[in-house]
């Protein structure tokens, strides 16, 4: 592990006290800049990723998470990077994805070799990827960031991007080419508010718009003024305007000079997503992605958003009985999350004191074994299966012993004892010094 992730690790490790928060919903590494999709009734959570300690913006590579209840969030690992694009150098900053044709476009802004910003597109056959560059070059380059898609009723999808200005083109059906020339948005004080002060930028609109249509309006939202920056929002009666300015949808907060929106309708409730710096170690540069749930005014309007520790509700209950990936969790503390040999995501950089938290737990009338799937390079350790926090009572404890190596896996099984009902399960690991184990997949069995 480089030296900045164990400082990350080492500041993670002090927020048992916040057990009961689930903002930042990612505590496993810096996230930034949503954008969420819904897609087969699960969420699913693109960002950027700022490496820790960076003093300016360090960003490599994109990240994917996904929810079936808006605070238990799977990690999907990095499918898309820098790397990706053989066009690219730098600064993999904010996109978005959208599934048309039975594809999935990623639309990503990257540092070209000419030294111009530009936006690429990436596609892939599911959700979590891998992605691969659809074109072998920039879609659009006119040193443009942030780019956001929608696909109206009538086919015809929009690509917008924004900073300094709003552009956006109409994107052909191929979802990775479009017809005519871009188009630039007027950015007036009617359509996006008035800045004072500025007269480079006399409208609120700053970067990071977020196009879509619900109800039959269709919204801009962005990140406005700076810095720091708020959110604002805009309504109009086509994809392309005229914009009309709403207001102000969250306040400048959170320790972190900017933000940026991702807004959607999942089971029934609105969210919005952002980002700010409330992890350790956080800030301008080190961000980290929120989420709160939110109700539209009759009219549509969307009111006034402040950010919270407690993040959204959860919708429904998360299944014991069934397999669960370890890297589901919706608060952890101390861990990270690394490619596993197995396929998908493990957890690794367990130590003594370390927890995940896995929010309500449908135990029902009661479990009696848990298997653990695991492996260790070292002597192991312990799984404590405790109920309500990391301090909780014990239903549970599973020994891990040695296996021989860091990706040589084994299953564990101990027995269960007290776990009814609906619960928040803590997986508290103990043991002695250094590295315990790691930590792929588990059950419950009744």
């Amino acid at each position: 592990m480089k030296t900045s992730a164990l400082s990350l690790t080492a500041a993670l490790a002090t927020l048992v006290t916040r057990a009961t928060a689930d903002n930042p919903i990612i505590q496993t590494l810096y996230t930034t800049d949503p954008a969420p999709l819904v897609y087969d009734d699960r969420i699913y959570l693109y960002t950027g990723h700022d490496e820790p300690n960076a003093q300016t913006f360090q960003m490599n590579d994109w990240r994917v998470y996904s929810s079936s209840d808006m605070v238990n969030w799977q990690d999907h690992g990095s499918p898309l990077s820098l790397k990706t694009f053989s066009w690219a150098t730098a600064q993999a900053w904010a996109g978005q994805t959208i599934p048309r044709n039975g594809k999935f476009y990623w639309y990503v802004p990257m540092r070209h070799t000419s030294g111009s910003m530009a936006i690429g597109v990436a596609v892939g056959d599911s959700p979590t990827g891998p992605f691969k560059d659809a074109i072998g070059k920039p879609l659009v380059m006119n040193n443009g960031i942030d780019p956001t898609v929608w696909i109206d009723d009538d086919g015809q999808a929009y690509l917008y991007w924004g900073n300094p200005g709003l552009w956006y083109v109409k994107l052909n059906p191929d979802m990775v080419s479009y017809t005519g020339n871009i188009n630039t948005v007027t950015l007036t004080a009617a359509g996006f508010g008035g800045r004072s002060g500025n007269a480079q930028r006399p409208t609120t609109f700053e970067e990071g718009p977020w196009l879509y249509k619900r109800s039959g309006k269709y919204y801009m939202v962005f990140a406005a003024s700076c810095c720091s920056e708020h959110l604002g929002w805009s309504t109009g009666p086509s994809a392309t305007g005229p914009w009309t300015y709403g207001g102000v949808m969250m306040p400048a907060q959170g320790s972190s000079f900017t933000n940026h929106p991702g807004v959607v309708d999942f089971r029934g409730g609105s969210y919005l997503f952002y980002h700010n710096g409330a992890l350790p170690g956080g800030g301008g540069y080190d961000r980290s992605v929120c989420v709160e749930k939110f109700a539209y005014g009759t009219n549509g309007s969307i009111p006034v958003i402040n950010m919270s520790k407690e993040g959204a509700p959860q919708v429904g209950t998360l299944d014991p009985y069934v397999r669960q990936e370890a890297e589901t969790m919706a608060w952890s503390s101390g861990v990270q999350t690394e490619a596993c040999s197995e396929g998908g995501m493990d957890v690794l950089s367990i130590n003594n004191g370390d927890y995940i938290k896995v929010k309500g737990v449908a135990f029902g009338g009661g479990a009696k074994t848990f298997t653990a799937r695991v492996s260790s390079g070292s002597s192991g350790g312990k799984i404590e299966l405790r109920l309500g926090s990391a301090s909780g009572t014990v239903v549970g404890t599973c020994n891990v012993s040695g296996t021989g190596g860091w990706q040589n896996w084994a299953s564990v099984s101990c027995n269960v004892s007290g776990a009814t009902g609906t619960q928040d399960l803590f997986f508290r690991f103990t043991g002695g010094g250094g590295e315990l184990f790691r930590f792929n997949w588990w059950q419950f069995k009744q």
